[in-house]
């Protein structure tokens, strides 16, 4: 009974070894059927035939791409400086009435204003007392000129008569054109008061003075009158890309009030000097503005297209970062890749610009590469 147990025993030993030789002998074929999906040989990486790898990674040839930089800063609407016209009071005196509010729109020439002034009525005394020195010493004239033709007044009596009618011609001439200046007309005094009118057409967007008010400065504005048919936009350029805006520049510009729209002018001017408290250039862009949707001091966006030579461009999805450095996996040979570090420039819609580290033609992974650079 003891022996067929023995024997038993040692039996079960010998199956249980041969079972474990068969699973080790099997374990090992797989691992030596098993294949990596990714060689590393001398810096180089390799993906075998077979590897899940393949199907994974995309590669493509890069291309060299001419399209213009586009850099966006902050901006505003403002005035059109030439199309801004600040209203003085010709005289002092007191405002008799104010024909205008604030935010109406006049048109040339329209009345603004009208001012009692004491130099008004003078400017018109004067006119009327030029023409009655006028009308005297063209009668001197006329007799000298009589008394010389009967042989009866020396030649000196008519050049006399003569230089006193050119002068008060010259006084007369004078004393009207200022009155004109003032707002007055030639001819009889029509009305008592100095109408103010508008040099030009467009909106009141400034106001000083109201009726019973004393205008006592004559540099004083009265008002500002702004047409906005045409506005700029005035952005705040960094010192560091004044150097890249110029006159004639294609600008975009969005604002919050119209964020579906998109307003499109050129560079009108460049300030050639930075503002002191913020070290920004000023740069303006003229808009137009025919149905008045753009009011000054909006607040805008406006971006610049700077061109820049033909570049490589590659997919984002290219680059991978290893610390500080930026680097694509390139195809020297059919799946076979070397790591190379780029130096990225700007990113753009059609991807990011690379500065250095590759070649038009160059085969780059753009899809996967993460893969790799585990």
């Amino acid at each position: 009974m003891f022996f067929c147990t023995h024997v038993g025993w040692r039996w079960s030993v010998a199956v249980a070894v041969a079972l474990a030789l068969a699973a080790c002998s099997h374990g090992a074929d797989d691992a030596a059927q098993a294949k990596p999906a990714v060689i590393e040989d001398h810096g180089l990486l390799r993906v075998p035939e077979g590897s899940p790898l393949r199907n994974e990674l995309v590669v493509q040839a890069v291309q060299m791409h001419q399209a213009p930089h586009s850099m966006t800063f902050p901006a505003s609407i403002e005035a059109d400086p030439a199309r801004t016209a600040t209203i003085l009071p010709p005289l002092t005196g007191k405002v008799v009435a104010l024909k205008v509010g604030l935010g109406d729109h006049v048109t040339r020439g329209q009345v603004l204003a009208l001012i009692d002034s004491g130099d008004f009525a003078q400017a018109y005394a004067d006119v009327e007392k030029a023409r009655d020195a006028l009308d005297l010493s063209n009668k001197a004239l006329a007799r000298a000129r009589g008394v010389q033709a009967a042989g009866g007044a020396a030649v000196k009596d008519l050049e006399s008569a003569q230089s006193g009618y050119r002068q008060a011609l010259a006084e007369f001439n004078r004393a009207q054109a200022r009155l004109v200046s003032l707002g007055g007309t030639s001819g009889p005094q029509a009305a008592p008061w100095m109408q103010v009118t508008a040099p030009s057409s467009g909106y009141v967007t400034a106001l000083s003075i109201a009726p019973g008010a004393y205008v006592n400065d004559a540099s004083a504005a009265m008002m500002t009158i702004s047409n906005l048919d045409t506005v700029w936009i005035t952005a705040s350029v960094p010192e560091s890309d004044a150097g890249m805006i110029g006159k004639g520049q294609q600008v975009d510009a969005t604002l919050a009030a119209y964020p579906d729209q998109l307003f499109h002018g050129v560079v009108s001017f460049v300030s050639p000097v930075l503002q002191p408290d913020t070290r920004r250039d000023l740069v303006r862009i003229a808009i137009a503005n025919l149905d008045g949707k753009l009011k000054p001091n909006m607040f805008a966006n406006a971006r610049f297209d700077i061109p820049q030579p033909a570049q490589v461009f590659v997919p984002e999805s290219a680059l991978l970062m290893n610390n500080d450095s930026t680097s694509v996996f390139v195809e020297i040979s059919p799946w076979t890749f070397e790591r190379r570090t780029v130096e990225p420039g700007y990113d753009e819609t059609q991807g990011t610009r690379i500065l250095h580290g590759l070649r038009p033609g160059d085969r780059v992974i753009v899809k996967g590469g993460v893969l790799l650079n585990d």
